[in-house]
């Protein structure tokens, strides 16, 4: 036992480890989600270690389920760190709470490669919280452009610091495409954006170009090209084949990708020169690579066709170009935290500020995906619950009540060495009504004589009874025969064995209920999972984002249905077989009893 409570008091010493551990940014801030980073094979498979990463955030439904607890323009939400005081830059591309979607941007200052150990916080909640986003610091110095094409007319921008924007652009602008917004070429539509210093490629540092590309058919056309004064750098199609070209005057350095493009499917595609390699990269790996002589390159940079010609037809999304060499990792990681099936973020649980500042547990997230049918399921489980639980106490106490009665009486009787009805001075005084309410739960349950509760003596005072009746007692005639006829002794014993019946039934009353309890709870939160589950799926086929942040919550609150009708059937299970084995026990002391005392009284009248 010393043990056992030593145990228990080292676990409540933890509580305040683990409050610290859950602490709260900032309590004006009312909910905040866990966002974090898998980096294993199992997930991006990225190595390294990338630095100020711009790393794209996708919220919906299947993920998020507190739109309606921002403000309409998501200007509450903040970003942190792993360390819960940080502030990160970010910005949303898109926030739509009306159709349950955002699209949020944050610089994530560095991300271990091979782990899952980083995570971050999105705080949100506040509705007297300024905007806080910030655009351009969501790229790092080295962000020379970002063409995100959020624009709904006119020309794009370039959302760095540099504003390095287009000067002419021909490509459609649509609302809808891989990231928010996209551009779309036909065969006859380019992007120019003029040279400036920032945006060139310097030797001693490199430079890094990327793109989301889609194209329906093979071709002969530019993705995207720097040129200068016959110096270039590019990306282009050869048919089905992406190809990376870098020319200085001589004679053009080309990397071809060795597979053919999937058609009609979004491929993110980049180009690195840096340290004289030139590398092409798709879907974040490393498709081939080449040695090429670095020379400076200072010209206009052109999405969609270049000098007037290779145009292109497809849809573009997202252009970028740092004006550095990007590591590999750093490639591969933009990449698989961008497209639809980002494996790069992982969407953690969304907690709750209680008073004391707090997380809410999964219990709240559970709660709050749970259907109108869920809640009225467990609504009557919980029903169930209490009513159970009522007779079991209420029965068990009662059974106690008449475990210590019996004793009592048996002790006396035991004691007894001649009459056997010495022990009921008032038998003669029963009337037929009185006796038949003998055995009730009213006269069980008082305290009438020193017995109180004790079932022997009610089937005693009910043998006394039937014996004054066939023999001289107090309120019968004194001519009565002294001896009892066997008949006698079994109309004694008849009568004795139907109040034993009624007994029965009062110790077993209200035993049906715990039955109903144990068999039906269990179906009912059956009932409750299996529609709670169809909804889930339901819901999912409408809006087509199948995952499992989209399944997980809605399972998991239809099986809380099924918990509750276990919660109902476990304890009254366990109390059932227990009082009922205690009212057999009582009820073989009541037939032993019957026996002993008719034996007594036909050795007595005999």
């Amino acid at each position: 036992m010393k043990n056992w409570v030593k145990c228990v008091a080292a676990s409540l010493a933890l509580v305040p480890m683990v409050a610290l551990a859950a602490s709260w940014w900032n309590n004006d801030w009312k909910y905040r989600k866990e966002i974090g980073f898998d980096l294993t094979a199992a997930g991006a498979d990225v190595a390294g270690t990338p630095q100020d990463l711009p790393i794209l955030v996708r919220l919906s439904l299947a993920n998020f389920s507190y739109f309606n607890d921002t403000k309409p323009d998501g200007s509450d939400f903040r970003m942190l760190a792993g360390d819960d005081k940080t502030p990160l830059k970010f910005h949303f591309e898109k926030y739509d709470p009306q159709d349950q979607m955002a699209l949020l941007w944050v610089r994530v200052p560095q991300i271990a490669g091979g782990s899952k150990s980083d995570k971050i916080y999105a705080y949100y909640g506040n509705p007297d919280a300024p905007a806080a986003s910030d655009i351009p610091g969501t790229y790092d110095e080295a962000q020379a452009l970002v063409l995100s094409f959020g624009e709904t007319n006119g020309l794009p921008l370039d959302s760095t610091a540099y504003k390095n924007n287009p000067t002419a652009s021909s490509a459609v602008l649509t609302p809808a495409s891989l990231i928010a917004g996209g551009a779309k070429f036909s065969g006859k539509e380019s992007i120019t954006v003029p040279a400036t210093a920032s945006l060139r490629l310097l030797p001693n540092q490199g430079i890094t170009a990327s793109a989301w590309l889609r194209v329906e058919q093979a071709q002969q056309a530019v993705v995207f090209a720097l040129t200068d004064q016959g110096k270039s750098l590019a990306l282009t199609l050869d048919g089905s084949k992406l190809v990376a070209r870098a020319t200085s005057g001589g004679a053009p350095v080309t990397v071809t990708q060795a597979a053919d493009l999937s058609l009609s499917q979004w491929h993110h595609v980049a180009i690195e020169a840096a340290a004289d390699k030139l590398t092409l990269f798709v879907d974040g790996a490393a498709a081939g690579s080449a040695p090429v002589k670095l020379v400076e390159i200072g010209g206009e940079f052109t999405v969609g066709a270049a000098g007037g010609k290779g145009f292109l037809t497809g849809d573009i999304d997202e252009v970028e170009v740092s004006k550095v060499g990007r590591s590999a990792d750093w490639i591969k990681a933009s990449a698989r935290s961008q497209g639809m099936d980002s494996n790069l973020v992982v969407y953690g649980s969304d907690g709750q500020r209680e008073s004391g500042g707090g997380q809410a547990t999964y219990f709240v997230t559970i709660a709050k995906n749970l259907t109108l049918d869920g809640w009225v399921v467990i609504g009557i489980c919980m029903a169930m619950l209490v009513i159970a639980l009522a007779i079991m106490v209420l029965k068990a106490i009662f059974l106690s009540r008449v475990e210590r009665a019996n004793t009592r009486f048996l002790k006396e009787f035991r004691r007894l060495s001649g009459d056997p009805a010495a022990l009921d001075n008032d038998a003669g005084d029963l009337d037929d009504d009185t006796l038949a309410d003998a055995p009730s739960m009213s006269k069980l349950a008082g305290d009438q004589n020193k017995f109180g509760a004790s079932t022997l003596y009610r089937l005693y005072h009910h043998g006394v009874f039937e014996l004054n009746k066939r023999v001289a007692g107090r309120t019968l005639s004194a001519q009565r025969s002294q001896v009892l006829s066997p008949q006698s002794i079994d109309a004694i014993r008849s009568a004795m064995d139907s109040s034993q019946t009624r007994l029965q039934q009062t110790l077993s009353s209200q035993m049906v209920l715990l039955t109903i309890a144990i068999s039906g709870g269990p179906f009912l939160g059956l009932l409750g999972t299996v529609i709670g589950v169809m909804i889930t799926f339901a819901a999912i086929a409408l809006s087509g984002d199948v995952n499992v942040n989209a399944i997980a919550p809605g399972v998991a609150a239809a099986l809380a249905a099924t918990v509750a009708g276990l919660t109902v059937a476990i304890p009254a299970l366990f109390g059932y077989n227990w009082l009922n084995t205690r009212i057999k026990s009582v009820s073989a002391d009541n037939r032993v009893f019957v026996d002993e005392f008719v034996t007594r009284i036909a050795e007595q009248y005999s």
